[in-house]
């Protein structure tokens, strides 16, 4: 990309939305749901170590998303999950790219292998690491929520229309429930994070980002907390979570990029909730 600045961030159209929406579907009827409580063990491996697991469905969808986007959009830059594992330097295209999709063929794949229903797959868009729309499809009850750059965050059930969702409405520590990742935090901050979920209502985990990020943007939630920030998980999530009212931004304040690995991202209900939360856990940034 030239010096000079880039084009207007723009979105997805209805129509494309659609369209990725229906190959999402049909990504997961034939190569998802077939296989969902039927993965022999060969078809299960780790990847970094016991607890991150990939499947042959996680491959096979990545595999026809993959194909489906670029006969859509075959100037974007397509960076799935599975693909960044092999080849890592096709991350480092992100913050240049006009338009880039970024795939979570199988966002929580542990809960998919061990028979558990709380799996979804994410798409994303960022133009310039900006996000641009976001998508958290349920292959389980075929619907999603989606949202874009320029209109608030919707449910989509099946075909029947959207509904707009909203975030919750936050409060003191002591009332606030929400999403932590601890296992992905450094090792030497684990324990000190750990000590401040006593303070808070509940905190909690359902190892999958789709569904913690779709629960915040219905208001069951006040806030996520992430770390590990993979593109793939997180990008769409964070727009989702912005157009359904959340305050979203990394840990230090600044915003958050598709691409961007280190820190800390944090969702919360609204300002007053996230700069609570940011207080509490001030002590990551040290």
């Amino acid at each position: 990309m030239s010096d000079s600045l880039p084009a207007p961030i723009t979105t997805l159209t209805r129509a494309q939305k659609r369209q990725v929406l229906n190959l999402v579907r049909r990504t997961a009827r034939a190569e998802i749901l077939p296989r969902f409580r039927r993965l022999a063990p060969s078809e299960i491996a780790t990847k970094s170590g016991p607890q991150d697991l990939v499947t042959e469905a996680d491959r096979a969808a990545e595999a026809m998303l993959t194909r489906g986007l670029q006969q859509m959009f075959p100037h974007a830059l397509i960076v799935g999950e599975e693909a960044a594992s092999e080849h890592p330097e096709i991350e480092t295209g992100i913050a240049e790219a006009e338009m880039a999709f970024l795939v979570d063929p199988v966002d929580g794949t542990w809960n998919y292998a061990n028979g558990l229903s709380t799996f979804g797959v994410i798409v994303s868009v960022a133009r310039y690491g900006v996000p641009v729309f976001g998508m958290h499809y349920d292959p389980v009850m075929d619907d999603c929520i989606w949202a874009d750059s320029e209109s608030a965050a919707e449910f989509v059930k099946s075909r029947r229309g959207a509904l707009p969702v909203r975030a919750g409405g936050g409060g003191e520590i002591k009332d606030l429930a929400g999403f932590v990742g601890l296992s992905l935090l450094p090792e030497e901050k684990r324990a000190s994070m750990a000590a401040t979920f006593p303070t808070l209502l509940r905190a909690m985990q359902l190892r999958c980002g789709c569904h913690e990020y779709r629960v915040f943007a219905q208001g069951g939630v006040d806030f996520v907390f992430s770390a590990g920030l993979t593109p793939w998980d997180h990008t769409a999530g964070a727009l989702i979570a912005k157009q359904a009212g959340g305050h979203v931004a990394m840990l230090d304040g600044s915003d958050y990029r598709a691409g961007r690995r280190e820190g800390y991202l944090l969702a919360a209900a609204d300002k007053p909730t996230w700069e609570r939360l940011r207080d509490l856990w001030s002590f990551l940034l040290d």
